[in-house]
């Protein structure tokens, strides 16, 4: 068995083509074909369904996928350790972030590490901050920038405090609140809202800030992106809630103080073992040291 023959299967299971895999592979589909007969006939099983339609994973093929993508992670991980014992970071790096992310300028660090690492290739993942600790904690996701309400923490995962902030309101240019220049929370209870879904950590400091203040509001929106509730504000569909620091980036909106508004923590999170160089590194970057974590949360 051979880690080229996984890396065709691989390929051959996420595109669902033997020519598309060919071309992702850069080989002619006759060779991968071949190799992957051959990995069938020592397997004893085959691992895909093929028909002049469609091509799909057996379930012995389904059962094989993640080991093998485990095998190709670990030799991987193995060629970039060795590269680190003789000074030179490569391999890949997974980072997650949050939409909103504004205590650090992840642009400017990324380009700051990828002058200093050429050889690491960067897979930038957006997501709940919820989720990113999961994905850390997993090891799909190496260091992760997350906000969350000031009664959470991440748990689980090494962490450091990036940054506090208040959330803002936006509005359309039009709306009668834009010429305010502070508003309570009980005068946008009345309004309509857009927000991140229900139970995520962007939304949840909303939601308990209106709750403690014993006011209901009405979220007709739920959106994925901040870029997805700014446009539904610009066209005065809602008004919504966002971190000051992230807000300024947004055109075609008014942003207004809020009195009483709710904070949120950015932290940014690592994994508290198994660290590739490339993850050393980039916290590095970022003037964290990957063995001392501020803020430490196992419910302990």
């Amino acid at each position: 068995m051979e880690l080229q023959q996984m890396r065709y299967v691989i390929a051959v299971a996420e595109t669902n083509s033997f020519t598309r895999a060919a071309e992702r592979c850069l080989v002619v589909q006759s060779a991968l074909s071949h190799q992957i007969a051959r990995l069938e006939r020592e397997l004893g099983a085959r691992l895909f369904e093929r028909t002049s339609r469609r091509v799909r994973l057996t379930p012995a093929g389904t059962a094989f996928l993640p080991a093998a993508r485990q095998c190709l992670d670990a030799a991987e991980r193995a060629a970039a350790e060795v590269a680190a014992a003789v000074g030179e970071v490569r391999g890949r790096l997974a980072v997650g972030l949050i939409p909103t992310v504004a205590a650090v300028d992840l642009p400017g660090v990324l380009r700051d590490f990828r002058q200093r690492y050429p050889s690491v290739r960067i897979n930038l993942r957006v997501g709940a901050s919820e989720d990113l600790v999961e994905q850390v904690k997993q090891g799909s996701v190496e260091v992760a920038f997350l906000g969350l309400p000031t009664t959470a923490r991440p748990e689980g995962v090494n962490a450091r405090e990036l940054a506090r902030d208040r959330l803002v309101a936006v509005v359309a240019p039009d709306h009668p609140l834009a010429a305010e220049s502070a508003v309570s929370l009980r005068r946008l209870s009345s309004e309509v809202f857009v927000d991140l879904p229900a139970k995520t950590a962007g939304r949840s400091q909303s939601d308990q800030a209106f709750a403690a203040a014993g006011l209901v509001r009405d979220v007709a929106f739920e959106v994925t992106t901040a870029y997805l509730m700014s446009r539904l504000v610009e066209q005065g569909l809602a008004v919504a809630m966002l971190p000051s620091a992230y807000a300024p980036q947004l055109s075609g909106v008014a942003i207004i103080e809020v009195t009483d508004a709710p904070a949120r923590v950015e932290y940014v999170i690592w994994s508290r073992s198994d660290r590739t160089p490339a993850a050393n590194a980039f916290l590095a970057i970022l003037g964290v040291h990957a063995d001392d974590a501020e803020v430490v949360s196992d419910g302990r």
